[in-house]
């Protein structure tokens, strides 16, 4: 659903990332997935979905399937009737976007073809975050390049800046006459550095930071503010305790009221604290690594229902869709319920994703498979 922006106002700058103390409370043993919880009532729903990593395998699809042009479309379209439904559909751009004639690369610094912002925008995505650890594998121009593509499809966009101004005013959308902020930081770039003068371009994840720009956020208007973190260990499931420190910090504060984690290319738990969700992974969207592991292609769309609870909001329904990266051919997106996906397969990721959501005793706090 198409939302639009409404406000703007004053942030903080971003900070170094901060160590924590390990958390030395054991987590709870994995409850059995439950069955969706009845539809709840007025308010508006958050749909929000992991990692989208552009490897050239992706680009070769994209090729074959647009004919020799690029469509990464049919790559998405698995998602798309899940995405759209949604009141607000938030993705994560991890890769910045090349000029169309290229050039284009995989990894370690990507440079993906801009065509996938106009697929993002047609599956439905109404905002994107931008701060990873590959935001600025290209300078600034890939910075540049990125939010204008954006910008052109329509989708909306946080954790990255043009100028410093930009990165100064906040992102508070309207979604249902509800006004809703996006912040997004991330743990670093791979050992770059932003550059001098420039500590603005993109925000680096520290509690103080996020809980600073999530203030001015609500000062300019947003009711709810949904943070995007870019943090943990590649390729493990259990959260680090440094995530479990941040969360606990973000959420005791009643500044944020959701986090939405990414960068561990595969899935891992989601839990309560005080009271608010934290998805600390939602696996890969869609990717295709030179050595998929499995895991790797499995994912989540986590939706979140908002209803007003005296003079704030709160969620009152959340739920977890489990998708898998079909590697075909062709690559497809889908969720475990596509009666294109093997079957052997969708139950192999339908019981591994509901093991490592639910590791935390997600169940037990009211969240059902979607």
């Amino acid at each position: 659903m198409r939302i639009r922006l409404v406000l703007a106002g004053l942030t903080a700058g971003a900070l170094l990332a901060a160590c924590f103390a390990p958390d030395e409370d054991a987590p709870p043993q994995p409850d059995a997935p439950p069955t969706a919880a009845p539809s709840a009532g007025p308010g508006f729903t958050v749909a929000a979905t992991g990692d989208v990593l552009i490897h050239p395998a992706l680009t070769d699809q994209a090729v074959a399937d647009g004919g020799g042009t690029r469509d990464y479309r049919p790559l998405l379209a698995g998602i798309r009737d899940d995405i759209s439904s949604a009141d607000l559909a938030v993705c994560h751009l991890e890769t910045p976007l090349a000029p169309a004639a290229g050039p284009f690369q995989g990894y370690p610094e990507f440079s993906a073809p801009p065509e996938i912002a106009d697929a993002l925008a047609d599956t439905g995505y109404d905002d994107c975050s931008t701060a990873s650890n590959h935001t600025i594998d290209t300078g600034t121009d890939g910075v540049d390049r990125t939010l204008d593509e954006l910008d052109e499809a329509g989708i909306r966009h946080t954790g990255s800046a043009r100028t410093e101004q930009e990165a100064r005013t906040p992102l508070v959308l309207d979604v249902r006459g509800v006004k809703v902020g996006h912040v997004s930081y991330t743990f670093g770039f791979n050992g770059k550095k932003l550059p001098g003068g420039k500590q603005w371009v993109s925000n680096t994840l520290d509690a103080d930071a996020v809980l600073a720009e999530a203030r001015a956020t609500r000062a300019a208007g947003a009711q709810v503010v949904i943070a995007s973190l870019h943090w943990g260990t590649e390729y493990q499931h259990e959260p680090t305790a440094s995530q479990r420190q941040i969360a606990q910090r973000v959420l005791a504060d009643p500044a944020v009221d959701l986090i939405i984690g990414h960068h561990a290319h595969v899935v891992q738990p989601m839990e309560k604290i005080g009271g608010k969700w934290v998805a600390y992974g939602l696996g890969n969207s869609i990717a295709r690594h030179s050595e998929p592991r499995g895991t790797t292609e499995e994912g989540l769309i986590g939706r979140f229902h908002f209803t007003r609870a005296g003079d704030g909001w709160t969620v009152d329904r959340a739920e977890y869709v489990p998708t898998v990266i079909d590697l075909g051919p062709p690559i497809r997106l889908r969720t475990v319920d596509d009666p294109a996906l093997d079957r052997a397969r969708a139950a192999e990721a339908l019981a591994r994703t509901g093991e490592v959501v639910l590791s935390r005793g997600a169940a037990a706090q009211g969240l059902t498979r979607g």
